[in-house]
């Protein structure tokens, strides 16, 4: 497989120079010949691949439900009244049952984590359920239902939504049981023989196809994602712009809502920076706001912590599940770094070097209050650490309770603000 990264090199889609520093970017250049990513962006990956096929999975599952019944109802018929007792229980408590249980899964809140080793195990039995009734059939002197484990083979490739080392796992195993087992009860030589070979060539193509689609939807997963990064980076410091910030802000709001958990939103100013501007040219102001970006990115490293450029020469941080004990070592690494920067700045009215000032607001959100609230009682902390000669940091908490400016509550009917 070509590597993409050669791809862009030739400047096709993504030049080299534009690609952020992402677990996207990165795979794109590594490739991935044996369709697997990183173990954090492959989960990734597999819950997108999972959303993006749910709705025709769900229509799958109730198909093959019909689909039994309907072969259910034709065995019923074509074979005798003794030959079809084994393969219609096999159809009532199993494969019937195993479809539902598959197609039930996939409703629950717990889905991304359930569905995957349950279908598997589900595509799995169904699979050899049907190796079980194409046995008894032909043991029978009925060959004529082979085309049903044919079927089935299909399915497990292409319907049940499995990825494609899952689906070949799973149709390796129903084809080894049929083969030992045709074997093993020595069916009729030259139609098993040809029911064999039927087997593997089928096998063969369609793992081909599945390979190849899941090959392109992971190409296609990589260069969407780096799309919306490069979309959401802030064009001079290459952090999260502001409309990411928006959008991050209101998804964390809900989701601490939902957990109960304490966020916290720092807003970080460069002290002077017009006067640094004035001073040293706009050329070294863009190179200290990259330096400031890249500081502010290391001081707040966990998982959901969020940096982004909130407007000229602000900055700001939103830190999820925020205790006061984090909060304040976030803003002491901050400082620290901004300080261990050294970056001169002989026109500043506060020191000789850049310095930064910082409000932060500290709440525990609840459903009858929006994020706004949150941002502003941040920015009036910041307004407070300048107001008391810059380079400090401010923390507001109690305060949120007692803000009378702006409309930050819920009202009924209305949309909050």
């Amino acid at each position: 497989m070509q590597r993409y990264g050669a791809r862009m090199r030739g400047g096709d889609r993504f030049p080299n120079a534009d690609l952020p520093d992402s677990p996207e970017a990165r795979q794109l250049q590594a490739g991935f010949p044996w369709l697997t990513f990183d173990p954090d962006l492959e989960t990734t990956f597999r819950r997108a691949y999972f959303d993006e096929n749910l709705l025709h999975t769900r229509v799958n599952f109730c198909l093959a439900v019909v689909i039994t019944i309907a072969f259910l109802a034709v065995e019923s018929v074509v074979l005798g009244p003794e030959l079809k007792r084994i393969p219609n229980m096999i159809h009532m408590l199993v494969n019937i049952p195993i479809l539902l249980i598959g197609l039930a899964s996939s409703f629950t809140p717990q889905r991304h984590r359930i569905y995957p080793p349950l279908a598997l195990v589900a595509s799995t039995v169904l699979g050899l359920g049907v190796v079980a009734i194409q046995v008894v059939a032909a043991r029978g002197g009925t060959a004529i239902l082979f085309p049903c484990l044919l079927l089935s083979i299909v399915f497990i490739y292409f319907m049940g939504g499995l990825i494609f080392y899952h689906a070949v796992a799973a149709n390796a195993l129903v084809a080894f049981a049929y083969l030992a087992a045709g074997t093993a009860m020595q069916l009729p030589g030259r139609d098993f023989s040809y029911d064999a070979l039927a087997i593997v060539a089928i096998n063969l193509f369609c793992a081909s196809v599945v390979f190849m689609h899941e090959k392109t939807s992971r190409m296609h997963f990589l260069e969407a994602s780096l799309l919306r990064e490069l979309v959401s980076r802030d064009g001079l410091t290459g952090i999260q712009n502001r409309r990411m910030f928006d959008h991050h802000i209101q998804r964390v709001w809900q989701q601490a809502v939902r957990e109960e958990e304490r966020v916290a939103v720092l807003l970080v100013d460069v002290d002077c920076f017009k006067d640094y501007n004035d001073r040293y040219g706009h050329q070294a102001g863009d190179e200290c706001l990259r330096a400031v970006a890249v500081s502010l990115s290391q001081c707040a490293r966990r998982p959901l912590d969020f940096v982004a450029r909130y407007g000229g020469e602000e900055f700001a941080v939103v830190l999820f599940e925020a205790s006061r004990e984090y909060v304040a070592e976030v803003l002491t690494r901050i400082q620290r770094s901004i300080a261990e920067l050294n970056i001169p700045h002989e026109a500043s009215k506060v020191a000789s070097r850049l310095t930064v000032s910082i409000g932060a607001a500290f709440i525990l959100p609840s459903s009858n209050r929006t994020p706004d609230g949150l941002i502003q009682l941040a920015d009036e902390a910041l307004y407070a650490a300048k107001e008391q000669g810059r380079n400090r940091v401010v923390v507001m908490e109690a305060e949120y309770h007692t803000m009378t400016t702006g409309r930050f509550e819920k009202r009924r009917g209305q949309r909050a603000l």
